[in-house]
């Protein structure tokens, strides 16, 4: 199968480190719509945008961002990277989404997962020590909503259902479903359980920190019985693309080094998973998920991550520590001009 190709936004409000120039929410939430119209143009598949709840952010609300840009997109698939499914109501997400995947004329996918961030639940009202029963609980009852009609579920964590059907019913039947892959075993298991694609995060860790994890969920799906060969991967990664190998580098070490340089050691944002394969560029770019270079460079660490992964899905962040709307969009038209084709023949 081809690869298919995407760009996501986290929604980062940090400031511009080379100008200190600090843009409003406003002018965030405007570069996010853009981004996602150019990636339309330039005839990439897929366009993400994430959740988040604290930090520089504006991703507290997938589903009005991504309505949105559906309303000024008309082909490119929209998913969410990620859904944080363990803090959320599984009936507003079936019903907020099933909106979406109207409004979208069926371009909805989601990525579910629980964050790398302890910090929705507390703000929601969650025991985070029982994060992975919750993620398994709201999937379970998700799964069931989108399925089903007059549902009637009991769980451990969220309140009796008696009869309910979701309301819209979603225009796919149903929109596909992704479990984010980070750092532990319960996500691929979780994925597999329910015959469902995982999409690797593949941010910070080394390559084969997440390989294990893709091992472990094609071995968990051929324990439940399924052909191997319906086994869906797909992985993220940050992007930037320069004409040389040199350039690349030269332009983006002080974006990259400001996004270092702003997290905060000391805060506990998950405990797991939060340090990056090498916090220089070059250790990054060499061992982590970071897909930094010339457009041949980008070509050949695609490669390497594919025979590891077999995945058929990549979605890169291009957008790294204040990186400028213009620069983005320069790494961007490499990107489509120079690697993409190369990265849909692998």
């Amino acid at each position: 199968m081809d690869v298919q190709l995407g760009i996501l936004s986290l929604g980062s409000t940090q400031p511009d480190p080379l100008t200190g120039e600090t843009r409003s929410a406003t002018e965030h939430f405007d570069d996010v719509v853009r981004l996602a119209e150019f990636a339309e143009r330039l005839g990439l598949d897929y366009f993400g945008f994430g959740e988040h709840h604290a930090g520089r952010t504006v991703a507290t609300a997938p589903p009005v961002v991504l309505a949105a840009i559906a309303a000024r997109t008309s082909r490119i698939r929209l998913i969410t990277t990620v859904t944080l499914l363990s803090t959320l109501d599984p009936l507003r997400v079936a019903e907020d989404y099933a909106t979406l995947d109207h409004l979208s004329h069926g371009r909805l996918e989601l990525i579910v997962g629980k964050g790398n961030s302890a910090d929705p639940y507390t703000m929601f009202g969650y025991d985070r020590e029982h994060q992975w029963e919750l993620q398994a609980e709201h999937y379970e009852l998700l799964h069931r909503l989108w399925r089903e009609e007059e549902v009637t579920f009991s769980g451990k964590f969220r309140g009796r259902l008696e009869g309910v059907t979701s309301l819209p019913r979603p225009l796919q039947t149903p929109p596909p479903v992704w479990h984010g892959v980070a750092t532990s075993q319960a996500s691929p298991d979780l994925a597999a359980r329910f015959g469902d694609p995982i999409f690797v995060a593949n941010a910070i860790q080394p390559m084969e920190n997440y390989g294990k994890l893709v091992d472990h969920y094609r071995e968990r799906w051929a324990a439940y019985g399924r052909d191997p060969a319906q086994a869906g991967v797909g992985s993220g990664g940050l992007l930037f693309v320069g004409k040389t190998s040199q350039r690349a580098r030269d332009d983006l070490r002080p974006y990259y080094e400001a996004q270092w340089a702003d997290r905060d050691p000391t805060r506990d944002r998950g405990g797991v998973g939060d340090e990056p394969a090498g916090q220089t560029l070059e250790s990054n770019i060499a061992a982590g998920g970071l897909f930094a270079g010339s457009p041949q460079e980008i070509v050949d660490k695609v490669g390497t991550y594919r025979e590891r992964f077999g995945h058929d899905l990549m979605i890169f962040g291009p957008q790294i520590g204040g990186m400028p709307y213009g620069l983005v969009a320069d790494s961007l038209d490499l990107f489509a001009a120079e690697v993409a084709p190369h990265l849909r023949s692998l």
